[in-house]
């Protein structure tokens, strides 16, 4: 269910990955009352009462997004807006913005976990059993991708999966700047072993509470795997995830230090696209209206 709500650890890496890598928010947006079952029942199986069930729960639970928290996004998308056309992306701005949008992320995992507790409830044991063999089949493809290949290349992969959120946003990059993504890359060396490692934990935590999903301390131990993951962080974990955070940060000031006034234009105008998306929402226009 986590998986839906995914975040990102730096405030440039979340404007651009705000959508998924989709950079017509509206289009995503209009149809999360798909996506979002389609990729639970992926993990679930479930059946069509279930399916029933779940559909009327979004269409509450996006009116609440659009219409309370949506307007929050839009404030959100003015600062970082101004901040570049500023020049003013330093690492306090960086962490600021970072921090607030940790919160609304935090405020939409709250709202939504009671009903991914009412869910995970009414799963029966074959359904739960799916979910096991997903989580599994899914740790399976992280590892091939990101664990097995030698460090040399996941460390290029890493860049390269870097620079291609980053182009769509900012164009293509100086020959400074891919040196400074490769850096940035280099310098978090095996980080994707103890990312695995970290999921793999998460997912075993998750499956042993949905196995007791009928105890009476269900909700709880769901409200924190969900809402405090990092509650389940090993130290090596922590420092591992406070490094890359702290480099990626580093990463996106120094970029913008020695970017074109193309890109930061460009950047300027796709956010400017993102703000307009979101009030284009007849959801949003509504909200202002009342």
């Amino acid at each position: 269910m986590h998986s839906v709500f995914k975040t990102f650890v730096s405030l440039l890496l979340t404007a651009l990955l705000i959508v998924g890598g989709c950079t017509r928010i509206g289009l995503a947006y209009r149809h999360l009352d798909v996506i979002i079952p389609w990729s639970v029942n992926d993990y679930l199986g479930m059946n069509s009462t279930q399916k029933t069930w779940l559909d009327e729960r979004l269409k509450q639970q996006l009116s609440w997004h659009c219409t309370t928290q949506l307007p929050g996004y839009l404030t959100w998308l003015d600062r970082l807006q101004q901040m570049v056309e500023n020049n003013q992306v330093t690492e306090p701005e960086l962490k600021a913005r970072t921090a607030e949008a940790r919160q609304a992320i935090a405020q939409v995992t709250h709202e939504i976990t009671p009903s991914a507790v009412e869910l995970l409830r009414k799963l029966d044991d074959s359904q739960v059993q799916t979910m096991q063999e997903a989580f599994a089949k899914d740790l399976r493809e992280h590892q091939d991708e990101y664990v097995k290949p030698p460090l040399d290349k996941q460390i290029d992969d890493r860049a390269k999966r870097m620079e291609k959120r980053l182009v769509p946003w900012v164009g293509s990059l100086t020959p400074a700047q891919h040196q400074q993504v490769m850096t940035w890359s280099s310098t978090l060396g095996n980080q994707n072993q103890m990312w695995i490692d970290n999921r793999r934990q998460w997912q075993s935590l998750f499956v042993a509470a949905v196995q007791q999903r009928h105890a009476a301390d269900f909700p709880q131990r769901i409200s924190q795997l969900l809402g405090e993951r990092d509650s389940y962080w090993s130290p090596e974990y922590r420092q591992a995830y406070d490094r890359t955070e702290q480099a990626t940060t580093r990463l996106m000031v120094d970029l913008m230090a020695i970017s074109t006034p193309q890109q930061r234009q460009r950047l300027v105008e796709k956010i400017a696209d993102v703000r307009a998306d979101f009030n284009d929402l007849s959801c949003l226009k509504a909200a202002q209206q009342d």
